[in-house]
């Protein structure tokens, strides 16, 4: 299993980034929700009243209203109203209306329902961004877990070509003592070594079995089943492939300005600023009057022709209001638009602190992943040197020149070379997707 294959598997069907998008979709049904508030409403209303033989009023009536998005209602409706007891001011008998309803300062240019639909598109763009920072965090941390269990398994074939070559002088050892040319004691120091090599490897087997367990956690099937590692599965071995590993460059300058451009943790900024700026302008709203101003044109029967041609504005079939409504202070208005504003200087000072952290973590992550290039062409160096002072070792011995103890010396330190060089290739890898997380582009 490839590195690609493994973060393929976590973007399909992990649960975290499978939770994410279901954010998502909750964010488009709050945008229809908001949809809804500007929705057409239809009303019937039937009423009657019979009291001591008297017929106080029959009304029947319907209305259609239809909000629009300028904060401007316009309705029409038609009634039908008889009786003995009807108010002066009620219009006998059959009669439609059209109107209209116009806010002249108050919630002309805002009000709350136009404010949670574009808040709640706003709200989807952040889900947007709140889930590519999960997929980016999800990635990483599954990216680091399979390092961890692909370095241990490199570890693990490490101590099992050491433990081969020990059983190797072990049956040399035995042959020269055969022919008289070893002491007794030899075989005894390269059992030693051997078994040591043993415990070593069964230690090594056993942290790439734990690391696998461990690499389940991000490991899952369809349908939430979480996914078993096999023994038959391992990671690939990358860096016999990737023979270019360390001529890989990355320009800070280029990630300083994709993680500008494109970090959810620093993007998000935007969405809050431009979602508490709709806040501020509904809050300015309750620093003005409120002035609301309706009209309704009028009809006797339910005929709906003549509406404008015979009867013009303010002088026949006509009714209109005109409310005024202000505090005295205005100190609750005040108060609200005041902490909208400091609420917005909040969040760019967070925003301008976000973006510090994230460019200091980037440059030391990218100091990391220069000194680990660098290490790993001394530390292959150094092997390079290990192996040949073991097989001088290895030449001496057979000459009779040398002892078992310099030899075991000898490998002891090549292993830990091996393990180091081993190290220092996955950090080196590591280090890499540790830029791109940091900067926020790991998808």
């Amino acid at each position: 299993m490839s590195t690609e294959e493994f973060l393929n598997i976590v973007k399909t069907y992990h649960p975290v980034v499978l939770q994410a998008n279901i954010n998502v979709e909750k964010s488009d049904a709050e945008i229809m929700a908001a949809k809804g508030n500007f929705d057409p409403k239809f009303n019937l209303y039937k009423a009657e009243k019979r009291f001591n033989n008297t017929n106080y009023y029959n009304e029947f009536s319907s209305e259609i209203s239809i909000p629009t998005w300028f904060g401007v209602d316009v309705y029409a409706g038609a009634q039908n109203l008889t009786g003995e007891k009807l108010n002066n001011s009620e219009t006998e008998d059959k009669s439609t209306y059209l109107g209209i309803n116009i806010p002249l300062a108050k919630n002309l240019l805002m009000d709350k329902r136009r404010a949670y639909l574009k808040q709640a598109k706003l709200f989807r763009q952040m889900s947007e961004i709140e889930q590519n920072a999960i997929i980016n965090d999800i990635l990483y941390e599954g990216v680091s877990a399979y390092y961890d269990w692909s370095s241990a398994y490199q570890n693990y074939l490490i101590a099992e070509e050491i433990l081969k070559n020990a059983q190797l002088r072990i049956n040399f050892i035995q042959k020269s003592y055969n022919l008289g040319e070893k002491p007794a004691i030899d075989i005894v120091e390269a059992n030693t070594q051997l078994q040591s090599f043993q415990i070593l490897r069964n230690e090594k087997l056993l942290k790439f079995q734990n690391a696998g367990l461990e690499l389940t956690n991000f490991l899952w099937l369809k349908n939430n089943t979480p996914y078993q590692i096999t023994e038959n599965i391992i990671p690939k071995l990358e860096f016999e492939e990737d023979k270019n590993r360390l001529d890989f460059n990355v320009n800070l300058d280029d990630l300083l300005k994709q993680a500008q451009e494109n970090n959810p943790n620093f993007l998000i900024y935007d969405q809050k600023l431009k979602s508490l700026d709709i806040e501020r302008r509904l809050k300015f709203q309750d620093l003005l009057p409120k002035i609301d101003f309706s009209y309704n044109f009028m009809n006797k029967g339910f005929g709906t022709q003549n509406y404008f041609s015979e009867n013009p504005l303010f002088q026949n079939n006509f009714q209109y209001g005109l409310k005024v409504e202000f505090p005295i202070f205005f100190r609750e208005g005040r108060a609200n638009y005041k902490i909208a504003k400091l609420k917005i200087s909040e969040t760019q000072l967070q925003q301008t602190q976000k973006g510090q952290e994230i460019a200091v973590k980037i440059k030391s992550y990218f100091n990391e992943y220069k000194i680990l290039k660098e290490q790993i062409t001394l530390q292959n160096e150094i092997i390079i040197n290990y192996k040949k002072l073991l097989r001088a070792e290895e030449i001496r011995f057979q000459n009779g020149e040398s002892s078992l103890f310099l030899i075991n010396s000898r490998e002891n330190k090549l292993f830990e070379g091996l393990e180091k060089i081993n190290f220092l290739n996955f950090k080196y890898l590591e280090s890499i997707y540790k830029l791109y997380w940091s900067a926020g582009i790991l998808r």
